[in-house]
């Protein structure tokens, strides 16, 4: 296997790149150290182009084969994403987080580098027609990252034709491979509300109109959209994570917020989930005679894997790890504004193994350095195969 050979030579300066990386945890858009760090990278690589500021902090290279594109596929886009989060790191590792209440706590750093190595990879071969497009993303983490860069032109500026993702996971080994056709990953979408009602004494409820029991009769009557409205066969989370009220114990409150979350995997159930939304909150405020108002605002997108280029992705997974080491992902009700790539173009997103580790988002989390040199190959093979000489 000489491309996963060639990698794992190349194994030490992509781990340097990641570990740099994880020291110097940037959030959302403000990621300016990392976006430098990678378009330095990419130029001395020897990419044709590279274009930065794409999506405020975005990074595009662009790597041209040994021949023009064949046919009607020009070139592939390939996605990285370079944002942490605001979490304490609690790791100790050498290479921890020197930014207190930042890490890189998804992995975000090592999909950085993996993408870095294959483009190192390509730019001194270029054994392949067409176009790379290597895309350095932002704001992955609840930024739309990716949205932003296709509304600064993404799609239009390079020679993509179809775009493919990949992300780490926690509890898969290393050198496997897992994903789906159809949807792989739920759309999420906010909810805000505020209840105002009649404050008073606690001791003269009969005087006041209490938004905190209207507030627990909504939060109930929200699950009701999930257990009595949707199929059981398909699958919807309502989550009303945040509950504030009142800051005293003899006072009923004049308002009350929730905040919440909301979870489908086809746009239908989402569709139904949101008109089912409006009309409970309707309801519970007009029996309990509260003013309630509703927020409602739609995130990211379901991530629908196109079933051509996610049984090309198998095949090139196998290539790397072995047909026992690439499996069938269940559908998962997280969330990925990579979807947002996959409603402008065709292609898929791969889940890559990183072993026995503490989960996503977890202050323990650590990105494995041996999943490296597989998903460093994947891309490389995927660009080959898919764009063969």
């Amino acid at each position: 296997m000489p491309i996963v050979n060639r990698v794992a030579d190349l194994q030490p300066d992509i781990q340097a790149w990641r570990r740099d990386i994880h020291e110097h945890p940037e959030l959302l858009y403000d990621v300016h150290r990392t976006a430098a760090f990678v378009a330095d990278r990419l130029r001395e690589f020897g990419c044709d182009d590279v274009v930065t500021g794409l999506g405020r902090t975005g990074v595009v290279g662009v790597i041209k084969g040994r021949k023009p594109g064949k046919g009607d596929l020009r070139g592939i886009g390939l996605r990285a994403d370079m944002d942490a989060l605001p979490i304490e790191e609690a790791t100790r590792l050498p290479y921890a987080s020197k930014t207190p209440g930042k890490m890189h706590a998804c992995g975000h750093d090592g999909h950085t580098a993996m993408l870095l190595g294959a483009a190192r990879y390509l730019a001194e071969t270029r054994n392949f027609a067409g176009d790379a497009v290597v895309i350095f993303q932002p704001a992955e983490e609840g930024g739309a990252g990716a949205a932003a860069m296709i509304r600064d032109g993404l799609m239009d500026r390079f020679p993509i034709d179809q775009v493919y993702g990949m992300h780490n996971n926690p509890g898969l080994p290393i050198g496997s491979f897992a994903l789906r056709t159809g949807p792989l990953m739920a759309s999420t979408d906010a909810v805000d509300i505020r209840i105002e009602g009649l404050g008073g004494h606690a001791a003269r409820p009969h005087l006041c109109i209490d938004t905190v029991l209207a507030g627990a009769q909504l939060i109930t009557a929200l699950q009701s959209i999930v257990s009595r409205n949707v199929d059981p066969l398909e699958a919807a989370v309502v989550s009303i994570c945040e509950f504030h009220a009142g800051n005293a114990r003899n006072v009923i409150p004049q308002t009350a917020e929730l905040h919440g979350t909301v979870r489908t995997l086809t746009a239908e159930m989402r569709k139904l989930v949101e008109k089912r939304v409006h009309e409970v909150v309707a309801g519970v405020a007009q029996a309990t005679g509260t003013k309630i108002d509703l927020n409602y605002e739609r995130g990211y997108p379901v991530l629908v894997n196109h079933a051509s280029q996610t049984d090309f992705a198998i095949e090139v997974a196998k290539e790397i790890a072995g047909d026992a080491n690439v499996g069938e992902m269940p559908p998962m009700m997280g969330a990925e504004d990579f979807a947002f790539m996959l409603e402008q173009r065709p292609g898929a997103f791969i889940f890559c193994g990183n072993g026995d580790s503490a989960g996503l988002h977890h202050p323990a989390y650590n990105f494995n350095d041996e999943a490296i040199v597989f998903g460093t190959s994947y891309w490389v093979k995927l660009v080959e195969n898919m764009l063969a000489a």
